[in-house]
């Protein structure tokens, strides 16, 4: 059994990232179909703004969830278990969800959409931290962090919430551009303060201070 969990584990990795590059290729070509079919893009209006806001969003996040996984993988090796096959099946149809949302009539119900595929990443992030904390072969990064409690999820919790909130409140509202350009803007912000995490996390693990006993 050691050598089918040794095996796992060196081999997971790679089929994951396989895996992954074909659902995030897919996912770039319908968001540029989507582009390409929507002539309102390309017009000087409000909703073309709010549009291109939403396209940038998805285009960011199809980006981080590639980092993501990517500097996990690289950086840890874990048993793997059946989900570590499906997450990246519903990752890719909440992506898909989004881009099919990305519409200046559907900005409420994309933003719910983008706080869930938040979550869901975030729970696969903490998914893989967690079962790669019992491989003896990460304890250079691990000895170094507290295991994470609920308390360390509050603030994505609120944030989700936030989102879930606003993105009801737009769907409901017959108006409110202030609103909308605040659902399109918040994203981006998330977004771009997870890339600052994520590069800071890769930094720390390669450095030459994470070896230190």
């Amino acid at each position: 059994m050691q050598i089918i969990r040794d095996r796992a584990k060196q081999s997971m990795p790679m089929v994951i990232l396989t895996l992954l590059s074909i659902v995030q290729a897919l996912a770039l070509e319908f968001l540029w179909s989507h582009v390409r079919e929507a002539d309102y893009l390309f017009t000087m209006t409000w909703d073309a703004v709010l549009a291109w806001g939403q396209v940038l969003v998805n285009f960011i996040g199809i980006a981080l969830i590639w980092v993501v996984y990517t500097s996990n993988t690289m950086r840890f090796r874990w048993i793997p278990s059946v989900s570590d096959s499906m997450y990246p099946f519903v990752v890719g149809l909440l992506e898909f969800m989004l881009i099919e949302l990305t519409g200046p009539g559907t900005i409420g119900e994309w933003l719910i959409g983008f706080s869930l595929l938040v979550g869901l990443m975030t729970w696969v992030a903490h998914h893989s931290m967690r079962r790669a904390r019992l491989n003896p072969e990460n304890d250079p990064y691990f000895r170094n962090f507290e295991r994470a409690t609920l308390k360390d999820f509050y603030p994505v919790i609120g944030m989700m919430s936030g989102l879930v909130i606003l993105g009801l409140v737009v769907a409901m509202s017959e108006g409110g551009d202030f609103l909308a350009l605040v659902a399109v803007i918040a994203p981006i912000v998330f977004l771009t303060r997870q890339f600052i995490v994520t590069a800071r996390f890769w930094d720390r693990s390669v450095s030459e201070e994470t070896d230190l006993t």
